[in-house]
């Protein structure tokens, strides 16, 4: 099911059935998840009953809809967005926009870079200048996007040493994001970066990395390899805080440890 206008001017009972079916559940299954009966979510999927505000939201935290998609269906049903979207530099969310600068900076020497949902750069500590060093101005035109970044050949690509399956990895976690949230957004940007050069590895991984498929990136003449984590926050309200990922790289030998800490202590 793709976010489309078309798809959100849909009654609510078909695009709950579309998440219902985005999540390869059926009717039964949703039914015993949620605790009401097949009879009344067949009603309410065809449109012969009309869902109150909380069945709505009942049935979309079942479905792990994310909070932007749960006002749509909201609208679609005749109520009013249950969820605000604030900038991340607006008043509400100062508290966020501190711990999120915190964590940036306490991630230094290391890189780390803050994204929404449609893998848009929001925010980075200093450290990702490693990374962005030979990156060509185009391709950092605001809004810059991490993964236009990390795959154009004027970007990252050209100094990812393992592009193959550092490339099937993002490719594949874009994947499972388009089957997770629909966006239309991320499904062009699938289809831009697929069209970048580089290469696919057949199976996605790479049967050296022992623990965590790493980064294998060159820079100043030297290979600097690293693995990453992906942090969100938990039980979000706000949709901008929904959609908020932190990823953060750490060095995966201590080579790299120290050229991170030299190039720091240099700066």
């Amino acid at each position: 099911m793709v976010m489309t206008v078309d798809t959100m001017r849909r009654p609510v009972g078909e695009q709950l059935r579309g998440w219902r079916e985005r999540r390869r559940l059926s009717q039964l299954e949703l039914a015993i998840e949620a605790d009401v009966s097949t009879r009344h979510l067949s009603f309410v999927e065809t449109g012969r009953s009309r869902p109150s505000r909380d069945m709505v939201l009942h049935l979309a935290e079942r479905l792990e809809v994310p909070l932007r998609e749960r006002n749509r269906l909201l609208l679609a049903a005749g109520y009013a967005p249950a969820f605000q979207e604030n900038s991340l530099d607006s008043a509400s969310l100062k508290p966020v926009a501190a711990a999120v600068r915190q964590i940036l900076a306490g991630h230094e020497p290391y890189p780390a870079v803050v994204v929404n949902a449609r893998s848009e750069l929001l925010d980075a500590n200093s450290a990702v200048g490693l990374f962005l060093g030979d990156v060509a101005p185009h391709v950092l035109v605001p809004p810059v996007n991490v993964l236009r970044v990390a795959l154009h050949p004027d970007g990252m690509a050209r100094n990812i040493v393992n592009l193959p399956v550092w490339r099937s990895h993002l490719l594949e976690r874009l994947r499972r994001q388009i089957a997770t949230t629909g966006d239309p957004t991320l499904h062009d940007l699938l289809d831009e970066v697929t069209g970048y050069p580089g290469g696919e590895h057949p199976d996605g991984l790479d049967a050296s990395a022992a623990v965590a498929l790493p980064l294998v990136y060159r820079h100043a003449g030297k290979e600097l390899t690293f693995v990453s984590t992906l942090a969100t926050f938990g039980a979000p309200l706000d949709i901008t805080v929904a959609e908020l990922a932190i990823e953060a790289f750490y060095p995966a030998d201590s080579e790299t440890a120290a050229v991170l800490r030299s190039t720091t202590a240099a700066s």
